[in-house]
C-alpha cells in the first residue's frame, strides 16, 4: 500500500488521523488483527509519532481499539451494552446475578463515598470486592461499601474476610428494605488495582457506575462499579440496575 498524505484541515490533526484511521479499520482490517507498530503507521500517514499515539488512544477511547499487554494494538470487537436504569430495585448478590464476589474487608472507604454514607473519616466500613465476567471475559470491578450499621447482626460470622464473608456481607445487607437506588455515570481512568483485575493497562479509559442504595431513610450501601470502556457501551432504559448484553449485530465500534 502506499503512502497516505493528509492535507490541511483545520481540525486538530490527530483528530483527521482518527477519522482516516476509523476508514481504514474498517476496510482493510478485522476484528482481533493487531496493527502495524507505530513507526510504520506514522510513515504510511505521513504524521509524527505522536500524533499518531493521540488518533490511537481516541481509538481506543471509542472502543475501536484494544491495547493488549504482550500483543500490541488489536481491531476491538464489538461493545457489550451497559444498560443502566432505576424501575427495578434488588440488591447487590440478589439470585441471579452475574456478579461474583471476591473478598470483603475493613476499611476506610474513599472521602467521596464517606460523605454519601454520612461517616466519619476514620469509620471502617466493609467493604465487598466482586467482579463480573462475559463471555470469558473480565469487563467489570466492583466495590461495594456498607457501613456496619446496614448489617449489624455479622458478629456471629467467623469468616474475617474472603469470598464466604463477602457472601454473608450481601446476603444480611438483603434483610433490609430497599427503598431505591440511583446511579451515576462518569468516564475515568483505570486505577492499577482495577487495571490488573481488568487486564487493562493503568490509566485506560473506563465507565465508572457509582450506585447509591437507599433503605430506612438513608444511603445503605454504596457501589463503585468499574467496567472496561473498550467493551462496554451505555444504553439507557427501564431495564433496571446494571446488566451487560451483548448485540451480535453491531459491528466493531
Amino acid at each position: 500500500m502506499g503512502t497516505t498524505q493528509l492535507e490541511t484541515v483545520p481540525e486538530p490533526k490527530y483528530w483527521h488521523l482518527k477519522t482516516v484511521l476509523s476508514e481504514a479499520l474498517d476496510a482493510e482490517f478485522s476484528v482481533g488483527e493487531i496493527l502495524p507498530n507505530e513507526r510504520d503507521l506514522a510513515a504510511r500517514f505521513g504524521v509524527a509519532r505522536a500524533t499518531l499515539r493521540q488518533a490511537l488512544e481516541q481509538l481506543e477511547l471509542e472502543g475501536r481499539l484494544q491495547r493488549r499487554r504482550g500483543v500490541g494494538t488489536t481491531v476491538a470487537p464489538p461493545r457489550m451494552g451497559v444498560a443502566v436504569g432505576a424501575a427495578e430495585h434488588v440488591w447487590p448478590g440478589a439470585v441471579g446475578e452475574a456478579w461474583k464476589a471476591a473478598d470483603c474487608t475493613q476499611s476506610v472507604p474513599p472521602a467521596a463515598v464517606a460523605r454519601i454514607l454520612e461517616t466519619g473519616d476514620d469509620e471502617t466500613v466493609h467493604t465487598v470486592r466482586r467482579m463480573r465476567m462475559t463471555h470469558g471475559q473480565p469487563v467489570a470491578a466492583e466495590l461495594l461499601y456498607i457501613p456496619a450499621s446496614s448489617v449489624p447482626d455479622l458478629s456471629a460470622i467467623e469468616a474475617p474476610s474472603g469470598p464466604a464473608r463477602a457472601r454473608a456481607v450481601l446476603r444480611e445487607l438483603q434483610r433490609l428494605g430497599l427503598e431505591g437506588q440511583d446511579s451515576a455515570v462518569e468516564l475515568g481512568s483505570a486505577r492499577a488495582d482495577d487495571a490488573k483485575v481488568l487486564d487493562r493497562l493503568p490509566g485506560a479509559p473506563v465507565l465508572v457506575v457509582t450506585t447509591r442504595f437507599l433503605a430506612e431513610g438513608r444511603t445503605a450501601a454504596v457501589s463503585v462499579a468499574t467496567y472496561r470502556a473498550d467493551t462496554c457501551r451505555l444504553t439507557f432504559g427501564d431495564s433496571g440496575g446494571v446488566e451487560i448484553h451483548h448485540d451480535a449485530e453491531r459491528r466493531a465500534s
